[in-house]
């Protein structure tokens, strides 16, 4: 039987991963094979691994990167300080959880960063903003989360006011908000105060411009989506599961 790479998370009918790892595995000869699990709850984790014990690899996608944690025996070191796992490796009956997005986010960013990019807003509370929020930590860039509903350590989008957009030259957004087919939405920020000084970031890739992105763009902003991360998070994990370490 050949081994199984994949992908598990609800629903996942606009991934990226199927095709990407799919044309590696045609580029590499191999007759392994990458499928999607679409798990409509993680409490089918555990049969789907007794029914599929072929698996070696796995992504994880929303809504199961934090969700995940307590079914893998092992995190690496990063995916426990970020709290989210997206990438999971199978060998010798151990399930070990790492987090491929800081390495995506972060080798994608820090090319764009310029000197006026010292303050951040998170778009988002999910498993991506937990990998953009250890990263940020890392580069020393301070940041502030912003969700739907205050929750002790974010804003609500109500809260974010024209002065503070303008102070925070770097925004992220960790939301779906702008995802296929959603396409006409975008996070409720006052766009009209972001200026050429600003890098907006938008962790979607499909559409290839989010409304986020143009409104940023309209204002003169850097603008960046989410392909280019979810490359090189994806080469990290074909990383690991073909050596079994995490990229430098």
């Amino acid at each position: 039987m050949p081994y199984i790479y994949g992908l598990i998370g609800f629903p996942l009918s606009h991934s990226f991963s199927p095709a990407y790892f799919r044309k590696k595995l045609a580029e590499q000869h191999t007759d392994a094979v990458y499928e999607t699990f679409p798990l409509a709850s993680i409490d089918l984790f555990l049969k789907l691994l007794a029914e599929q014990p072929q698996i070696c690899g796995l992504n994880v996608t929303i809504p199961y990167k934090e969700s995940i944690i307590p079914f893998l025996h092992e995190i690496d070191s990063v995916a426990h300080n970020v709290g989210a796992v997206n990438c999971i490796n199978l060998k010798d009956g151990i399930r070990k959880g790492y987090n491929t997005d800081v390495i995506g986010f972060e080798q994608s960013l820090i090319p764009l960063l310029e000197s006026q990019h010292m303050q951040a807003l998170i778009l988002g509370t999910g498993g991506s903003s937990k990998a953009v929020a250890y990263v940020l930590k890392q580069l020393g860039i301070p940041f502030q989360k912003v969700s739907r509903e205050a929750d002790g350590t974010s804003l609500t989008y109500d809260a974010l006011s024209v002065d503070m957009i303008a102070r925070h030259t770097l925004i992220i957004n960790t939301t779906p908000l702008g995802m296929y087919p959603g396409i006409d939405s975008a996070p409720p920020i006052p766009y009209e105060a972001i200026t050429t000084q600003h890098l907006l970031y938008d962790l979607i890739y499909n559409p290839e411009e989010t409304k986020f992105l143009a409104e940023g763009k309209k204002y003169g902003a850097a603008i960046k989506n989410g392909f280019e991360m979810l490359q090189l998070q994806a080469e990290a994990a074909w990383d690991i599961w073909t050596s079994g370490t995490v990229p430098e």
